[in-house]
């Protein structure tokens, strides 16, 4: 719609938008530098028409109806572009004579354009889809996926011919089926060279029927306490086509229950271990450090990230792992509930995080049900920004009149370089704007032209597909780690790029955001230098190598052993 404007036509754009940008009057003022970053939803355009299903849109009975699902951004024909799954769902009264909706798998054909191959591809599984992972589990080098459930997930293996095909009974990773599973993360817990599965579950909540619940007096569907929290699965890829669920032996199934939503994958604690993350709703989220030995301790409390900063637990939804501050280590942002601040949990020392939300400048953002977020450099300048989704959990609120509603805009943080954050959602273009209860979001370049762009699921309507505009100016590099000791994804490698003065560092991720999968790609943001200076990964088997800088505005593949290694 605003393609190609001039700074003075988009000035006029917002000056019409101004009515649906009121919201921001009440949050911390903008800085005078114009913020470069503009998104465009395109995905009509794209050939994103199908709605995704999360229950009735006129009001919600069941908590199963509320969390919506993810989607996903990878590669999955290995052309070098970004294809598109988006995760579907049901309705507790059916579809009647209606075929049910289905998952659907969209290959991207270049110029923006996307073709619908989902029954090529063996993916049209119909049921009450919630979470998405990718990562390459058998290293034969494309991408596979997993997709949870309530009921019994789903493991798809990617034969590398445009077809995948459903592994999940030889396998072994269905998982219990009156559970409901949410998250999903794949990870080489053991150094193995394998990528093994990590899986959340909200457990077992009462279902259809609950009465009595009341959100500031009106009557919705009954939340999480009134339901038997979920406990997480480990599966240990054993390397031939199965898998072996090691929960317990491993601690990450103890004596805590938590009703599990988004998990993460990184070496979080820097010792060369990949730790697991879970944000937890209404329950205090976990963190599990890895303790090189095949087994976890969970130590969220004690890391201060189980938590916010006065003590309370959260409505923990989605989370965003990237270093803010350039110190090297990696932090992490959380979205929670409405009347609550996300979290952005400074990662100090190792296994040591300090919240920081309200230092850093995002205490203006309480008044939304916050889900998908990632911390992505939105303008290219070196320094990761933060862009979050938003919606209410009940319809109910369109009745409130000091709501702010079922549909929301979008919220842009632009990270100032210096510790601190301001909101730039006003200056961030159309999309930003744009009202609906979102869920799922994945980031990465779909189109190619070197900045990120959002995927984002939105309930009872189809996706937004955000383009991002940013005119030309400042550089950019993406990296593409492949592992040959680690696995194949590189999931679990660390990164750290040098340009100048500026040192960021990135993780590659299976799961990450709200129930979703990013580009497993590291873009950074160069600014006006058109090179880089050098690369650092520690990959996932413990090997540290150093790579050489080379020009920017690429993307740059990194194999595992074809460095200097140290």
């Amino acid at each position: 719609m605003t393609a190609g404007l001039s700074w003075a036509a988009r000035a006029a754009v917002l000056a019409a938008l101004a009515p649906a940008l009121v919201w921001t009057s009440e949050r911390l003022p903008v800085s005078r530098a114009a913020f470069k970053a503009w998104f465009v939803d395109v995905a009509e355009a794209a050939g994103l028409t199908e709605p995704q299903i999360c229950g009735n849109e006129d009001a919600k009975r069941d908590i199963h109806e509320i969390p919506g699902a993810g989607v996903a951004f990878l590669d999955f024909d290995n052309d070098g572009r970004l294809d598109i799954f988006l995760v579907n769902g049901s309705r507790l009264e059916g579809f009647g004579d209606a075929p049910p909706p289905t998952n659907h798998l969209y290959r991207n054909v270049g110029e923006g354009s996307f073709t619908d191959v989902t029954g090529k591809a063996g993916l049209a599984r119909a049921g009450w889809g919630v979470g998405v992972c990718a990562g390459d589990f058998d290293n034969d080098g494309y991408e596979d996926l997993y997709v949870t459930y309530w009921g019994p997930n789903a493991l798809y293996r990617n034969l590398g011919n445009g077809a995948f095909r459903d592994v999940t009974a030889t396998s072994g990773t269905a998982g219990p089926a009156d559970e409901w599973s949410t998250g999903c993360t794949f990870l080489d817990y053991d150094r193995d060279g394998l990528l093994d599965l990590f899986v959340t579950s909200y457990g077992s909540p009462q279902t259809a029927g609950d009465s009595g619940c009341k959100w500031k007096d009106i009557p919705v569907a009954c939340g999480p306490p009134l339901g038997r929290a979920g406990r997480s699965t480990l599966y240990h890829n054993r390397g031939d086509g199965t898998f072996e669920d090691v929960s317990q032996r491993t601690g990450v199934r103890g004596n805590y229950r938590c009703f599990g939503l988004t998990a993460i994958a990184a070496d979080l604690t820097r010792d060369g271990w990949t730790d697991i993350y879970v944000a937890c709703d209404g329950t205090p989220s976990l963190l599990f450090r890895n303790n090189r030995d095949k087994t976890f301790t969970e130590i969220g409390l004690q890391a201060g990230v189980a938590l916010n900063q006065h003590g309370y637990e959260q409505a923990g939804m989605g989370v965003a792992v990237g270093d803010y501050n350039h110190d090297g280590h990696l932090d992490l942002v959380k979205t929670n509930f409405e009347d609550d601040l996300p979290n952005l949990y400074r990662n100090i020392d190792r296994e040591y995080f300090i919240d920081e939300a309200e230092s850093v400048g995002l205490a203006a953002d309480w008044q939304y049900v916050a889900w998908g977020v990632a911390l992505a450099d939105l303008d290219n300048d070196g320094h990761p920004d933060i862009f979050q989704v938003n919606g209410h959990t009940y319809v109910e609120a369109n009745r409130m009149k000091r709501s702010r509603g079922y549909r929301n805009p979008r919220v842009v943080f632009r990270n100032l370089g210096n510790g601190g954050f301001e909101e730039v959602s006003a200056l961030a273009g159309p999309g930003v704007a744009e009202r609906h209860s979102s869920r799922g979001a994945a980031f990465g370049d779909f189109d190619d032209d070197g900045d990120i762009d959002v995927l984002v699921m939105n309930m009872g309507e189809p996706p937004s597909l955000l383009r991002n505009e940013l005119p030309r100016g400042n550089h950019w590099v993406s990296l593409l780690l492949e592992g040959t000791q680690s696995n194949r994804s590189a999931i679990g490698a660390t990164a750290t790029l040098s340009a100048g003065s500026l040192r960021q560092t990135a993780a590659v991720l299976s799961q990450s955001s709200f129930l979703s999968q990013s580009d497993r790609r590291l873009h950074f943001g160069l600014g006006p230098a058109g090179r880089f200076d050098s690369v650092t990964v520690r990959w996932p088997n413990g090997l540290v190598e150093d790579f050489p800088g080379s020009q920017g505005d690429r993307v740059v593949r990194l194999i595992e052993g074809s460095g200097r290694s140290h």
